[in-house]
Formats: C-alpha cells, sequence, structure tokens
C-alpha cells in the first residue's frame, strides 16, 4: 500500500516527466547554443592572441630592418603586414615607421605610399592623423601643394587641428599666398595654447610674415575691487 508521501513523490515525477517532455528540446538546444558560443569566444580570444604575437613579430622584423637600412626587408615586412594583419595596431604603427625609413633612404614614393595607407585604413584617428600630416610635409617637399592641402582636408581629432592648421600655413606660404599664411598661423597659435614649445615656433612663423602674436592674445579686463566706505 502507497504512503502519501509516495503518492507525492509520484505526483512530482509525474510533473517532471510532463515538463521535460514539453520543453526539454528547448533546454537542451539552449545549453548546446551556449556551450558552442563560449566555445567560439574562447578561440577567438585565443586567435586573436596568436594574431597579435604574429603581428608584434613581423613589426620587429621591420624594425630591425629600419635599423639596418635595408629597404627592401622594409618593404617586404610592411607588404606582409598589410596583408596579414592591416586590422591591428601595429599595422598602423609598421606603416609611419616603414614611411620614416624609406624616406631617410630617399625612396620619396614608397614613403608616401606607405603614409596614405596609414591615412585610409588606420584604426585609430590619431595614427591617422600623423599621417596625414607627415604625407602633406612630404608633399610639400615635392611642391605637389594641392595635394598636400587636400590631405589636410580631413577630419582630424579636435587636438591635431591646430598642427594641421600650422602645416597649411606652410602650404600657404610655399604657394606665396601670405594672407592665407597668416590666417593659418593664427588658428594654429591660437589652438596650441597649452603646447609650448610649439607655439614658440609658430610664433616665429608668425613673425616672419608681420604678425606679432602679442596682439592675438585675449584682453583681459581688471574690474577694481570695491572699497568700503
Amino acid at each position: 500500500m502507497a504512503t502519501p508521501l509516495d503518492l507525492e513523490e509520484q505526483e512530482q515525477l509525474d510533473q517532471l516527466k510532463h515538463f521535460w517532455a514539453t520543453w526539454g528540446n528547448v533546454i537542451t538546444a539552449v545549453v548546446v547554443v551556449a556551450a558552442l558560443a563560449f566555445a567560439g569566444w574562447n578561440g577567438w580570444q585565443y586567435w586573436q592572441r596568436t594574431k597579435a604575437a604574429q603581428a608584434a613579430a613581423l613589426f620587429d622584423e621591420l624594425d630591425r630592418g629600419a635599423q639596418a637600412g635595408d629597404t627592401a626587408r622594409v618593404e617586404r615586412a610592411l607588404a606582409d603586414m598589410k596583408d596579414k594583419y592591416a586590422g591591428t595596431a601595429y599595422a598602423q604603427q609598421a606603416g609611419l615607421l616603414a614611411a620614416k625609413a624609406l624616406h631617410d633612404k630617399g625612396n620619396a614614393d614608397a614613403s608616401r605610399s606607405a603614409l596614405a595607407w596609414v591615412a585610409q585604413n588606420a584604426v585609430d584617428p590619431g595614427y591617422q592623423a600623423i599621417a596625414r600630416l607627415r604625407l602633406a610635409a612630404e608633399l610639400l617637399d615635392s611642391k605637389s601643394y594641392d595635394e598636400a592641402l587636400k590631405e589636410l582636408s580631413n577630419n582630424v581629432p579636435k587636438e591635431f587641428a591646430p598642427l594641421v592648421d600650422d602645416r597649411k600655413g606652410d602650404i600657404y606660404l610655399a604657394q606665396g599666398k601670405r594672407e592665407e599664411a597668416k590666417d593659418a598661423y593664427r588658428k594654429a597659435w591660437t589652438g596650441l595654447a597649452d603646447r609650448g614649445d610649439y607655439r614658440r615656433l609658430v610664433e616665429i612663423k608668425l613673425n616672419a610674415v608681420g604678425v606679432d602674436p602679442k596682439t592675438l592674445a585675449p584682453t583681459v579686463t581688471v574690474t577694481p575691487a570695491k572699497t568700503t566706505p
């Protein structure tokens, strides 16, 4: 004869069977999906770490080539970096390093190509801005003034805006556009309020085009202190 406890246990067992018959497949599917997602996440993290390590090794190879003055080695390493690890931070750093090494060896075309690639493909807007500034400087050296100004017409992070204005001033001055150069240098000087060393350089340029930086300083109004009777 069954006890009340036995009947209660049987009822709970029947409820559990019914629940599992209704929801078992769904629960199993959710567990499988969660397990696959977890495994996939771990796999992606491992792949990212491996990719970063490989990119770092290739960057070191490029750096060694740059130090040795081996431009062929630099170009090979950069080509591999662009082909395999373009989305990594190492790629944008490699582009800038390669451009400097190539420029130092007189390979202007390859240097500009590396800078243009960073300007277009870098994941960090700061690296893009640096590449554009350096590319504009190289284009200025080659008297490609319109191309240089076009490069500087792209949006940059606000902290780079004064540097862009300064570079524009250099280009305008090289073109003989003195008034445009003055305006650009004024903007640069104003924007560089917290960068003393660079601001002093712009002051020299302003003086060279006949502008006294002291006239650009904001006027401070002093309110007389009230006296008590």
